[in-house]
């Protein structure tokens, strides 16, 4: 059941990549919205999710009619993510250099001539692949984490596809050394690391607070700075009608003074989850977190 499950999945991939690059993009559009308000009716379990960390991040006053209207708004940027997603591989450079800006280009290129790299830590927001092509098409060297999806050929599909995008992906799982060590060496290298980190709620996770209640984020942006020098920047990311648009937050690091490693390593990282809500707050439409987010969140979220 399982394998077949599986050979279902991969293939529903595999057609929305087809198809995506096969129709014009007002047609491919219209077919994506048509279905996040599809799934904004259904009202399933990861709608349901995206309500309530919405919720969470707006508070108690938008009425609910607002929030139907903003929980709409966010399936249908979560279902342009992917739309634009199995696009990117049939675009030119000159696509990702016109599709996205970044309001900060100038400091990152600075950063980055400097020749020691720099921590790109990012949330589930806008279009992170369009970010990292236009990273990749300016010629800088950018590298990233692959979690080891299931099946197997799906995992070697995305793979794929962040490397024909020009980007170098570590395997979080599975590889000859450990990530975070490939990860600080290309980050010495002058390397931009870009990682999504806006959750883990596994043991390994810091504790934060975000929005006001417990969560858990990845160490390894903080563990990355605080270990190479690098700079560390939590980027945000929101969608106009043409772009995706980009600002970065520097997060300021802990001297060591300031305490231990892991001390130091929490501290980085609550200032990385408070530049993460900043972002997210101007654009809670574009943050597509259809997953339990917070630790004292009821068991059924």
């Amino acid at each position: 059941m399982s394998s077949r499950r599986d050979q279902l999945t991969e293939l529903g991939y595999a057609a929305g990549w087809r198809l995506a690059r096969m129709l014009p993009l007002p047609a491919a559009r219209a077919l994506f919205n048509a279905g996040a308000d599809r799934a904004a009716r259904g009202n399933g379990p990861g709608t349901q999710r995206l309500r309530r960390n919405l919720r969470t991040v707006v508070g108690p006053d938008l009425p609910e009619a607002a929030l139907d209207e903003l929980v709409r708004a966010g399936l249908r940027s979560y279902a342009r993510y992917w739309m634009e997603a199995f696009r990117l591989p049939s675009q030119s450079r000159q696509d990702f250099l016109t599709d996205f800006h970044l309001q900060d280009a100038d400091e990152l290129n600075a950063v980055l001539k400097e020749g020691n790299g720099a921590i790109l830590a990012l949330p589930h927001v806008g279009n992170w692949d369009a970010a990292a092509a236009w990273v990749v098409s300016n010629g800088w060297k950018l590298v990233t984490v692959a979690e080891r999806l299931k099946p197997e050929e799906l995992y070697k599909r995305f793979l794929a596809y962040r490397e024909k995008l020009g980007m170098e992906v570590v395997p979080l799982t599975g590889g000859d050394r450990a990530p975070l060590d490939v990860l600080a060496e290309k980050a010495t290298e002058g390397y931009a690391v870009a990682l999504l980190a806006d959750r883990d709620l596994s043991a390994r996770g810091v504790e934060v607070r975000f929005f006001g209640g417990r969560t858990r984020m990845p160490p390894g942006p903080a563990l990355l700075a605080l270990r190479t020098g690098a700079p560390l920047y939590a980027v945000d990311l929101w969608f106009t009608p043409t772009q995706t648009v980009g600002k970065m937050r520097r997060i300021e690091l802990p001297e060591l003074s300031e305490g231990a490693l892991d001390r130091r390593v929490q501290l980085t990282t609550q200032r990385m989850a408070d530049a993460f809500a900043l972002g997210i707050a101007d654009h809670p439409q574009d943050w597509h977190m259809l997953q339990k987010m917070w630790l004292d969140q009821k068991p059924r979220d």
